[in-house]
């Protein structure tokens, strides 16, 4: 396909929960509920610490989490938060677009935080008013590469369909996974690691728009033998996160080689790659990348930034990225861009954009 029929992104958005904590008031809670059983506190707060974020945006107000010492509960809850800010970010982005709610003819729905059938996009899709005849594509358990892998499956829809227009939603409500009984380093780190978010992504034909990035290439890549790198562990409480210390080795020893192979089949190398948008796994995850790809100083100013002000959203955090830069206007006619994604499997995600 050449890039004059490639699909387009035609519209962006992002929404966040009213509820703001600064980190140090989310870390004083936090120690407070763990600091009777914890051994080390310390180590506690210098992990806190090293992750240097700011704060981040709750589902719910905090007095609110204590009463939600069940499963049930805290998918109660994101079922009533879920539908919401995921309406807010599709409404912005079709309006971004110019398009109507009715013009949408696949929703593809992405997820990790919730479980609910029918899935929260039949929600979005009332809520909005979309058409009956909508197709959708609710995926559960690609975690923090759906954001990525859904840009490339809704792409694919439109190089089949290249009249109609896709939407891809994220709705990611971390906060609403803390295990309270878990004092695994793991859990301490997810604990101050991850925020609540949603963003939505809009892809059509050429004829839907004149600008707007193309997605010229997709490459999806599942590693043998890492399903204990990361990912859940279902308990009776809920998500039980699974992270391993040896990611940033996996990442370290595979993405350089996966990145320039799949580059070269576009016949362009990483020096022609003017726009990074990695997923925040984390400053040793963005460092990480940065070494390993020997990135320019600054070319992951965006990912830290968003890491920094609201913290890993999951599959919605390459979204967030993405508008940010949409919304600047940061990129010129020509320029390339390059979608990093990475979750559970261990599994990689490449979208490579072309301005």
């Amino acid at each position: 396909m050449t890039s004059e029929t490639a699909p387009r992104i035609i519209g962006t958005a992002t929404a966040l929960p009213d509820n703001y904590v600064g980190q140090e008031q989310l870390t004083s809670r936090l120690r407070e509920l763990w600091e009777k059983r914890y051994s080390d506190l310390r180590r506690f707060d210098k992990i806190q610490g090293a992750l240097g974020i700011t704060g981040r945006h709750l589902a719910l107000p905090i007095e609110e989490y204590i009463p939600l010492d069940t499963f049930a509960k805290t998918n109660d809850a994101w079922l009533r938060v879920a539908p919401k800010i995921g309406t807010v970010a599709a409404e912005l982005a079709l309006e971004r677009a110019g398009l109507k709610p009715r013009e949408v003819d696949h929703l593809f729905f992405v997820t990790v935080t919730g479980i609910a059938v029918p899935s929260i996009d039949t929600r979005v899709i009332s809520a909005l008013g979309m058409r009956k005849e909508i197709k959708r594509t609710p995926i559960f358990g690609l975690g923090c590469v759906a954001g990525a892998a859904g840009t490339a499956r809704a792409a694919d829809y439109i190089r089949a369909y290249p009249s109609e227009v896709a939407m891809l939603l994220s709705v990611e409500l971390c906060s609403l996974t803390l295990q309270r009984e878990d004092l695994s380093i793991a859990n301490i780190i997810a604990s101050g690691l991850f925020g609540d978010g949603a963003a939505a992504m809009l892809i059509g034909g050429n004829a839907r728009a004149a600008t707007g990035p193309q997605v010229i290439a997709t490459r999806s890549l599942v590693f043998p033998n890492t399903e204990e790198i990361l990912g859940w562990e279902i308990v009776d409480s809920g998500f039980k996160i699974v992270l391993s210390s040896k990611l940033t080795d996996l990442v370290r020893a595979n993405i350089l080689d996966e990145v320039d192979s799949f580059l070269a089949t576009q016949q362009i190398d990483r020096l022609h790659i003017r726009h990074w948008i990695a997923h925040t796994g984390g400053p040793k995850v963005l460092e990480t990348l940065e070494g390993a790809l020997a990135l320019p100083e600054a070319a992951l100013a965006r990912s830290w930034r968003s890491l920094q002000s609201v913290g890993n959203l999951s599959s919605a955090s390459v979204m967030f990225i993405l508008d940010e830069l949409l919304e600047d206007h940061a990129a010129a006619p020509g320029d390339y861009g390059l979608i990093i994604g990475m979750g559970p499997g261990f599994s990689v995600e490449l979208v490579l954009l072309k301005w």
